[in-house]
């Protein structure tokens, strides 16, 4: 069938709306008619060149939809069925998933990584070639074919463009705080970096009973926005933000803190504004070929612990649904994140918008 889809064809170069040809799915593979794709810093980081990808390739990673077919033995959706995808698949069996560590699954992270599908084959065909897809989804496109385990069915009284955000952006962010951090009621908490996995932090760790929850970032807007998700306290990101953290916190630093934009500088200040035996969680995903300085002898005298945050530490067929019943229970903010919605063909008009700090969340509605 054919479609249309936004295409990277080299690095530093705009997305091209195409006409593309998609296979049906095989044995264990689903297609889904997209409703929504969320715009991510990721697939960004992918267009410049700064996350090296095979190319023609059809980016987006955070995508919900409805099943319209199944392959061969698909079990766990059939048409009809309302599916977030997600773009950590699990197995269930491998040495992680049986440690409780789903979101480090190693049964399908190669294959994911090559661009292709389990057969090492493509399912977009673009004037004869084969087209890669990002994370196993390649969501910024009219409809995808995926593996089983990339779809997580979900409830149908939620809107599609708000069930897309939980598969990424909401996972990671209220996961880190939830799961990964493990955020107790009471503790202090300082999110470095207030985009959309920041203000999720910042929720999950109100959800928590997290206080104070300072937000810091260079963006008055997004501070603003920030304190409708929970922070108590909103900083600029300046040469004093640690020691107006410290001045908050008693002079000792926060108990928790979170840096969520992948930025060397701003994850030293963010374990500089950790207390003495606190945690700083390393959420944003930083180039490749970033080195981040941080004092070894700092660490072995404070006993500061430093972790990093895959995918919030969530179990994406467990976690995504009880988003999702959280939201409907009036206990999650979804709706407010999404700060404008967008066409395909908008697509480049989408990220001058999130690179100029205009976005909480944008999201191509199809």
């Amino acid at each position: 069938m054919q479609i249309q889809a936004a295409i990277l064809t080299a690095p530093n170069t705009p997305f091209r709306i195409e006409s593309v040809a998609l296979d049906p799915p095989k044995a264990g593979e689903v297609r889904v008619k997209l409703a929504a794709s969320g715009i991510c810093r990721s697939d960004w980081r992918v267009a410049i060149g700064k996350a090296p990808k095979p190319m023609p390739i059809v980016t987006g990673h955070e995508g919900a939809g409805i099943v319209e077919a199944v392959g061969a033995g698909v079990t766990s959706v059939q048409a009809g069925d309302h599916v977030t995808l997600t773009w950590a698949p699990i197995c269930g069996d491998c040495f992680y998933c049986q440690r409780g560590k789903a979101n480090l699954c190693a049964a399908y992270r190669p294959a994911i990584a090559s661009g292709l599908l389990d057969d090492g084959r493509a399912r977009i065909h673009w004037r004869g070639e084969p087209v890669y897809i990002l994370a196993g989804l390649g969501s910024f496109a009219e409809y995808v074919v995926v593996r089983e385990a990339s779809c997580v069915r979900i409830r149908r009284d939620v809107s599609l463009d708000v069930a897309a955000l939980v598969g990424c952006a909401v996972a990671t962010g209220v996961g880190a705080a939830m799961y990964t951090a493990g955020v107790s009621a009471g503790e202090s908490v300082a999110v470095f970096g207030a985009g959309g996995i920041g203000l999720n932090i910042i929720h999950g760790a109100q959800l928590c009973g997290a206080h104070p929850i300072i937000a810091v970032d260079a963006s008055e807007a997004k501070t603003a926005l920030a304190s409708q998700f929970g922070a108590t306290h909103a900083l600029p990101s300046t040469a004093t933000t640690v020691d107006q953290i410290q001045a908050l916190t008693g002079g000792r630093g926060v108990d928790r803190a979170f840096e969520a934009v992948g930025m060397p500088e701003l994850q030293e200040s963010a374990f500089a504004a950790t207390r003495p035996g606190g945690t700083l969680t390393l959420v944003g995903t930083a180039p490749d070929s970033s080195m981040t300085n941080l004092p070894g002898a700092v660490i072995t005298r404070t006993e500061k612990i430093v972790r990093g945050c895959s995918y919030g530490s969530v179990n994406p067929q467990r976690d995504i649904p009880l988003l999702l019943d959280l939201y409907c229970a009036g206990k999650l903010k979804l709706e407010a994140l999404i700060t404008r919605r967008y066409r395909l063909d908008q697509i480049n008009e989408a990220y001058a918008d999130l690179l100029s700090g205009e976005l909480a969340r944008g999201i191509i509605v199809f």
